[in-house]
């Protein structure tokens, strides 16, 4: 690990806090912005899609330009300003906008990495570096719970996100002082993403990997805040703790399956495996009646420990790529998996409100989202049995 690694896991944190961190200003956002649980939706789905979105130009750097730039720059303009605007936001299409922004600066942070891990490492480590940078990178998954609560009852949440602002353009500046780029691949094939999208194999993988993070990503990043406050009753210091459960949840699991392909020579049954059992906790929060809450605070927290093979994935997929496309291979997996979350976010923000606008009980409009995401992770996993399983 050299400075360059480091600050890019510092990077990660970042872009961890930044996509997870709206769940707890949900009271605070709709007194003080006028926001509405479909419009902090639609706020997390453009920053998904506008980090799904920037992975194509973003592949194409990592191979062109380097890591050390891509990142750096655009975290800078992107993470920092981003911030900057939500932390002066006067109306909810502000926050809309700087989460697109945010997004757009945080889409390389991860891929970087990952593709430094491609270019440096032996292949049959991928899987395990990968699990362990997603895992100590996801404590901004920690910090985006309880700790924002906090800060944003002492501090405010506009003087919590200016400061923000502010250890973004640090982070940026790091990275572009540290970071150093591997050497450039010598080869004769002219390569594109076509050459990726022609590849049947990805095609089995693809769905798969398109609806398995949008359920934890989901809940985790917005939903669990809405559903605690509006069924239980739960104030910000209260979604902020069961928010902290989940995310350490998630971590636990990035770690439990990153040598799991090395330990069990498999990868696509260990992904299957842990998406099937996640998609069992999706179907006990849409069909099980909780009486209490402590029935689906453990179904979320299974489906974050569950819903954390994505370090796998992006593993069985980077056994297809041939080293020259390794940056748009990595950043190709990546559009599906956090294109995937903004897509679902989107929807759920819609079927919440057309639910809840229908009537009945606080709770149905929440079992109407369960339900989308426990049947798309199903029908991912039905296609995903017929792929081929690769290991290193």
């Amino acid at each position: 690990m050299n400075a360059g690694i480091l600050l890019l896991c510092a990077a990660y944190v970042l872009s961890q806090f930044y996509r997870s961190f709206l769940a707890v200003l949900t009271v605070a956002l709709e007194t003080d912005v006028g926001t509405t649980p479909e419009d902090l939706a639609n706020a997390s789905g453009l920053w998904f899609l506008a980090f799904a979105l920037m992975q194509i130009p973003v592949g194409w750097a990592l191979d062109k330009v380097g890591p050390r730039l891509t990142s750096g720059v655009l975290l800078l303009i992107g993470g920092a300003g981003g911030a900057a605007l939500f932390g002066l936001a006067g109306n909810p299409t502000h926050i809309s906008l700087a989460m697109a922004l945010i997004g757009v600066g945080c889409s390389p942070v991860l891929m970087a990495s990952y593709y430094i891990f491609a270019r440096v490492y032996p292949a049959r480590v991928f899987a395990t570096l990968a699990a362990v940078l997603l895992g100590v990178g996801s404590l901004g998954n920690l910090l985006g719970a309880l700790p924002m609560a906090i800060a944003a009852e002492a501090f405010g949440w506009r003087q919590t996100l200016l400061g923000l602002a502010v250890v973004s353009g640090i982070v940026a500046l790091g990275l572009i002082w540290a970071v150093r780029d591997p050497e450039k691949v010598a080869h004769e094939e002219k390569g594109s993403l076509l050459d990726l999208l022609k590849m049947p194999a990805l095609w089995l993988i693809f769905p798969l990997m398109f609806v398995q993070y949008a359920p934890a990503g989901g809940l985790r990043g917005l939903w669990i805040g809405p559903y605690l406050t509006d069924v239980f009753g739960y104030d910000a210091t209260a979604v902020g703790n069961v928010t902290l459960l989940m995310g350490v949840a998630m971590i636990l699991g990035t770690f439990a399956y990153g040598p799991l392909d090395r330990l069990l020579g498999t990868r696509k049954w260990v992904v299957l495996g842990g998406n099937a059992m996640a998609a069992v906790a999706l179907a006990v929060l849409w069909l099980v009646p909780a009486q209490t809450p402590w029935l689906p605070i453990a179904m979320f927290a299974a489906v974050g420990f569950l819903g954390a093979s994505f370090p796998l994935m992006m593993a069985h997929g980077r056994s297809f790529f041939p080293p020259h496309l390794m940056g748009r291979g990595v950043t190709l997996m990546n559009l599906f998996a956090i294109g995937g979350v903004g897509v679902f976010q989107v929807i759920t923000g819609r079927v919440h409100r057309s639910v809840a606008e229908a009537g009945g009980p606080a709770v149905a409009p929440y079992d109407a989202l369960f339900a989308v995401f426990c049947l798309s992770l199903v029908a991912g996993l039905v296609l995903y049995l017929f792929c081929q399983d690769r290991t290193d």
